[in-house]
């Protein structure tokens, strides 16, 4: 049986969600996981973890748009600044490795080395690329808007102009993208709106099930 929520559950202590929606929360609507990677203003490699995003496109181009940057973090200013990102995707293999550089953010730090990682540069956009990733979208910043007005976390939406992809996750007799060694996926953190209890977050990949006709 479906319950209906409009409303702020009383079970849910607000100061436990850092600021999200409870609603997030609750729903924990997967989404995947990258490293976005950036040049700050003194040169030197910022990484972002990020999770909040999605891909879009047509006949005039591929866009990644996330959906929560906020306004005081690395990425939100090193991006504006040079106008460049490369979305970065990491397999299990280097998932923790990425993590890592959340510890290793101080503005004269080289992040991805600090990370234990290889920075290599785009080719088409002034930013680094993680070499250890299976997947780097080279992006230029196309737009950003607030989230709502006032608010502290803002969307962009950055358009891809070229991408280098390894060609093991490509070819289509091998596992490729939807297995152990492909997308990750932020399960994240849910809550029981009746209880107020809470899982812990996780990593998720994908299973692909059997092809379907699309009617």
């Amino acid at each position: 049986m479906k319950r209906e929520f409009f409303s702020y559950p009383e079970r849910i202590e607000q100061s436990s969600l850092y600021g999200f929606s409870w609603m997030e929360y609750v729903t924990a609507i997967p989404s995947p996981l990258v490293a976005v990677s950036s040049y700050k203003s003194n040169g030197k490699p910022n990484v972002a973890m990020q999770s909040w995003c999605t891909f879009s496109g047509g006949s005039d181009g591929f866009y990644t748009i996330f959906a929560n940057v906020h306004k005081r973090q690395h990425m939100y200013v090193s991006v504006r600044e040079t106008g460049c990102l490369v979305v970065n995707f990491p397999s299990q293999k280097y998932f923790a490795a990425c993590m890592r550089s959340i510890h290793q953010n101080d503005f004269d730090t080289d992040e991805i080395a600090a990370s234990g990682l290889s920075a290599e540069p785009a080719v088409k956009v002034n930013a680094p690329r993680i070499q250890e990733c299976f997947l780097n979208l080279e992006c230029e910043l196309a737009w950003e808007r607030e989230l709502f007005p006032g608010s502290d976390s803002m969307v962009l939406c950055a358009r891809v102009v070229g991408f280098a992809m390894d060609e093991t996750r490509y070819r289509t007799e091998k596992p490729g993208r939807y297995s152990k060694t492909g997308y990750l996926y932020n399960l994240r953190s849910t809550l029981n709106p009746e209880t107020g209890a809470r899982d812990r977050a996780a990593l998720g990949i994908l299973q692909a099930l059997p092809p379907y006709d699309i009617l």
